[in-house]
């Protein structure tokens, strides 16, 4: 998001948040999060924690002050370096109480029946969308598809298989229409055990996908798999910006 890109006009405010990587906050008719956050409202959640760095102030600031939500309570939780997902799933293990939760991309607009679905789980889970319900209607554009990850489920609808960012040549494996982890997870308190065991990736982070890999091989957790056919509103890059905040324009929002 920081990354400059010349061929995209942006309003000041638009380029102040992009500048400063705060896709969350970026105004499309509202923050982005407003959006997020109604829809998560939308789908019966009513406690919505948000996982900040520690100089994210502005951001604690607008959801205590005037852009406080009306239908759901927000909470506060500080990862102190950005060592990846699964640390931040981590931060917010106080706020789990013990039970299962949802972790979602606070730069993801997903469908108001994904979220339902999950909620309703009975254990752990996560979305998977088709690869052509992704880019159907230009949402997401088909040569990103391959940043997300595959997954692969048994004839029983668990997970038995993710790759994340794959080679085309292992993408080729899961078939014509695969189907993709927009990172929208149902998760249980094993899963705190399993970011706390798990290495570094490549990248040097901590990858919430790694930790699911350990929670079923080393804990016997069983991820449900929900598949859909719908979009996910996608804001990676300052390219999508103008394309996120036609395609929300008009929308109500209700957090």
């Amino acid at each position: 998001m920081r990354k400059a890109e010349s061929r995209v006009a942006l309003d000041p405010d638009q380029e102040a948040w992009a500048a400063e990587g705060q896709k969350g906050m970026i105004p499309v008719g509202r923050p982005f999060l407003d959006h997020v956050l109604s829809g998560l409202a939308d789908a019966g959640y009513t406690r919505v924690c948000l996982v900040l760095g520690p100089e994210h102030h502005a951001v604690r600031e607008y959801y205590t002050g005037a852009g406080r939500p009306e239908r759901v309570t927000i909470e506060f939780a500080i990862q102190k370096e950005p060592l990846g997902t699964a640390d931040a799933v981590l931060a917010a293990e106080s706020f789990s109480a013990g039970e299962l939760f949802l972790a979602v991309n606070a730069d993801n607009l997903y469908p108001r029946a994904a979220l339902e679905a999950l909620r309703k789980l009975d254990g752990p889970g996560l979305a998977g969308f088709r690869r052509s319900g992704l880019v159907r209607g230009g949402l997401i554009p088909p040569e990103r598809i391959l940043a997300f990850a595959l997954i692969e489920v048994d004839a029983e609808g668990f997970l038995t298989h993710i790759v994340e960012k794959p080679d085309p040549e292992a993408a080729r494996s899961f078939g014509p229409d695969p189907l993709i982890s927009m990172n929208a997870w149902i998760l249980s308190p094993s899963i705190f055990a399993s970011c706390r065991a798990i290495a570094p990736s490549r990248r040097g982070e901590l990858e919430l996908q790694d930790a699911v890999r350990d929670n079923i091989e080393q804990r016997g957790e069983r991820y449900r798999v929900i598949p859909f056919d719908e979009g996910v509103i996608d804001l990676s890059s300052r390219a999508d910006i103008p394309v996120v905040a036609e395609l929300l324009r008009g929308r109500e929002v209700h957090p």
